[in-house]
């Protein structure tokens, strides 16, 4: 596939690895609109992207929102005339033992994870149809297999992996190309933009970022999977080896699991 004066719509693109796909994309030609629900966060992508030479427009949407899905679409489209390519990245997550947590917390990631990419995917298809498009969705290792204290976090990413699946091989012989990427731990902020038990951010990573594949990394594994039109891909070797293990001895996995999960610092589990 070649990119030059293709359109990508990158939801929740104002950092980590939506703002990185908008750059990688763009950098191979494409035109880019990005969404986001804070206009300064917005006007500061645009900015980096138009400093790449990037031709690429703002559109200020909640992910859960289902109008403002379908604003998106209806912008992309007055601005380009067109929509090639759906990147469904906008995500939150959270941390807090489901015993504790607010069912409305549970609700918002939900609706924003999954509901998210829904509603997206739902407004974008015709054209994505029309143009034997690409599109891809940004879920997680969590789509394999579950971790403790992010119950609706993982509810949301296997959520994600089903439904593309179905979509993919309901449109497999119509042009279309599906892809799910599921990173492992990835430097951004998700985790320190993590719900808790009632609803407030997190505020500091319980995790070592440093040690993380970078969101650069990841979006470069993305670009070259949706050009390759490939199916799935899973990202790093810690994930890569979670997904194997989960498969053949998922009991011993949740022993695992748990036990680095407790290790988090400020960990939930008593």
């Amino acid at each position: 596939m070649n990119l030059k004066d293709k359109v990508v719509i990158v939801t929740g693109a104002t950092s980590g690895i939506g703002e990185a796909c908008a750059l990688a994309f763009g950098k191979e030609g494409a035109k880019v609109a990005i969404t986001g629900r804070s206009q300064v966060k917005i006007d500061n992508t645009l900015h980096r992207l138009q400093q790449q030479g990037i031709t690429a427009i703002g559109i200020l949407a909640d992910a859960s929102s289902e109008e403002d899905n379908e604003k998106a679409a209806i912008e992309t489209l007055k601005a380009f005339g067109r929509i090639d390519i759906l990147i469904n990245n906008a995500g939150i997550s959270m941390r807090a033992l489901f015993e504790e947590l607010d069912l409305d917390v549970f609700k918002k990631v939900m609706d924003t994870n999954f509901y998210g990419s829904v509603y997206a995917t739902k407004y974008c298809l015709p054209e994505i149809l029309k143009n034997k498009g690409s599109i891809v969705a940004v879920s997680s290792i969590n789509g394999y297999r579950g971790t403790p204290a992010r119950t609706a976090y993982t509810a949301s990413k296997y959520a994600m992996n089903g439904f593309f699946e179905a979509l993919r091989t309901e449109v497999m012989k119509r042009g279309v190309h599906i892809l799910v990427a599921s990173p492992g731990f990835t430097s951004s902020n998700i985790r320190n933009n993590a719900l808790t038990a009632d609803g407030n951010t997190q505020g500091e990573s319980p995790r070592q970022e440093d040690k993380m594949m970078s969101a650069d990394t990841v979006a470069k594994h993305i670009l070259s999977a949706t050009l390759k039109r490939k199916r799935d891909i899973v990202l790093t070797g810690q994930g890569k080896l979670a997904v194997f293990l989960n498969k053949w001895i998922p009991g011993t996995m949740d022993s695992l699991v748990y036990k680095t999960m407790a290790k988090e610092k400020d960990s939930p589990f008593k």
